[in-house]
């Protein structure tokens, strides 16, 4: 009876499992890291049985997969919530068109830089994040509030080896300086280098939940580094920050 089914699978079915293939497939590029690909295995291998089961006509196992493939696809969109919210950011951040550089949003982007190269040539360790569309805050653990504009000497100095909130990061929100000292969580990803500290390990946590730009100096060897979507890459000096930030910070993101 079997292979009289597969008997009636035309072209438009394997079209079919070709789009459902290639589906699976952006989405584990999507959803990176080791649970994610089990998962979305999980969820392939009741497809797969599902359709087997309903071709060989074994309708009560049938049934028992579709009701389980359909619970599994809520608890994967639960489990994955933010990974799914900070792609469609993405898509429609993509489809709006970037405004004109305003003079605030360059002379903001200028302390930035200022601000990283210095802390860089002293080799005094630093985080900054830069909120895009994802609020961060709900991510973040305590930290003192500060209302401040976006200035070099205000970031130098919150990073200074003997400033008591040193350690933790600082929050960029609608072009002002919100917090300082804050704890972000802590990449779970299996697959970081060892050699990464904390700052790099909590910068990359951070953007892996939400769609936010973290700028990292290391403290051992003055390395800066710009991380976005758990994507850490060093950047060699001023000029190449400054590439880097243009390419991911829109103008209305460093301005007030």
């Amino acid at each position: 009876m079997m292979s009289d089914s597969l008997q009636f699978i035309g072209w438009r079915d394997l079209i079919d499992i070709v789009v459902v293939a290639v589906v699976i497939y952006r989405v584990i590029l999507l959803l990176k890291g080791r649970v994610a690909v089990r998962l979305l295995l999980i969820v392939a291998i009741l497809v797969i049985l599902s359709s087997l089961t309903g071709i060989a006509g074994l309708e009560t196992f049938h049934w028992l997969l579709s009701s389980l493939f359909g619970s599994l696809i809520i608890i994967v969109a639960i489990i994955f919530q933010h990974d799914l919210r900070r792609a469609v950011v993405a898509f429609s951040r993509a489809q709006q068109v970037t405004g004109p550089e305003t003079e605030e949003a360059s002379v903001a982007m200028d302390e930035l830089v200022n601000a990283m190269t210095d802390l860089s040539a002293r080799r005094h360790g630093a985080l900054i994040i830069v909120e895009r569309e994802m609020d961060v805050m709900s991510q973040v653990e305590t930290g003192t509030e500060i209302d401040a504009k976006i200035t070099g000497e205000i970031l130098t100095s919150i990073f200074l080896p003997y400033s008591p909130i040193h350690d933790g990061a600082v929050v960029i929100r609608r072009g002002k300086l919100t917090r300082a000292g804050c704890f972000l969580p802590l990449s779970q990803n299996e697959s970081i280098s060892k050699n990464l500290g904390t700052r790099h390990r909590a910068a990359i946590g951070l953007t892996e939940i939400v769609d936010a730009v973290a700028l990292v100096v290391s403290e051992e060897t003055g390395t800066m580094s710009v991380v976005v979507g758990g994507k850490l890459v060093s950047v060699p000096d001023a000029s190449g920050l400054r590439k880097s930030l243009k390419r991911h910070l829109e103008p209305r993101w460093l301005t007030s």
